[in-house]
């Protein structure tokens, strides 16, 4: 059975490694213990968490709120709130980010295992729902909606661009074989001409959304999407 994957936002060290210890007795996977912006979104690019556990005062100008709001502009992971804070504007300001729960500091351990528990049942729930005869697997867990055109990791929904969308419908729709850029080109812009450089900025973007691994370049041809094991 696979770990639960949790990220920890938090700037309390001490509180971090307590929460760490506390999760891997729950058999969670602890991604890392971060606590400013730019070091949770770098890791959510690499590695998408199942749950992250939001400190939401993370030092002199760092908010968790707004981290989460920025984090849901490309992504759909469960928000675990865990602070000090229980005032009603904190609490109305993260609620509008709908969150799988709230834990008011100091945190007590049961509460805490009840929530992941909880939130572990709701995650394989989802799990159990999205996946249908319209997802196609791509492979290290991403699947692709072809009636909505949308990309999910295990049940996070990944937002694409426009052209993202459709680069890889017609890759799908290829069964695996190579694609050449000429035919990309040809449908992604309409026609009209454009520089194979555009295109290769466009499947540098896609790679960073699923991943090295996902999408095959043949040099000098095209692209196909590597076959599943």
């Amino acid at each position: 059975m696979n770990k639960t994957k949790v990220l920890i936002v938090e700037d309390e060290v001490i509180v971090a490694l307590e929460l760490k210890i506390e999760l891997e007795k729950l058999n969670c996977q602890v991604l890392g213990m971060l606590h400013t912006r730019k070091d949770v979104l770098h890791s959510i690019s690499n590695y998408v968490p199942d749950i992250i556990l939001m400190d939401i005062k993370l030092g002199k100008h760092e908010n968790g709120i707004d981290m989460v709001k920025e984090i849901q502009k490309t992504h759909s992971i469960p928000i675990l709130y865990l602070t000090a804070f229980s005032d009603d504007l904190t609490m109305q300001r993260a609620f509008s980010t709908n969150p799988i729960g709230y834990i008011i500091k100091p945190f007590k351990t049961e509460e805490l295992k009840t929530n992941i528990q909880l939130s572990m049942y709701k995650l394989n729930q989802n799990k159990r729902q999205i996946i249908n005869e319209n997802f196609v697997p791509l492979g290290e867990e991403f699947y692709f909606d072809m009636e909505n055109k949308q990309l999910y990791f295990q049940n996070n929904f990944i937002k694409l661009g426009k052209k993202e969308k459709i680069l890889l419908s017609i890759l799908i729709e290829a069964n695996h074989r190579e694609v050449p850029f000429s035919t990309i080109i040809e449908v992604l812009w309409n026609g009209n001409p454009t520089s194979t450089g555009a295109l290769r900025t466009l499947v540098y973007r896609l790679k960073g959304k699923l991943g090295n691994n996902i999408i095959e370049v043949s040099y000098g041809y095209g692209y196909s999407l590597k076959s599943l094991p």
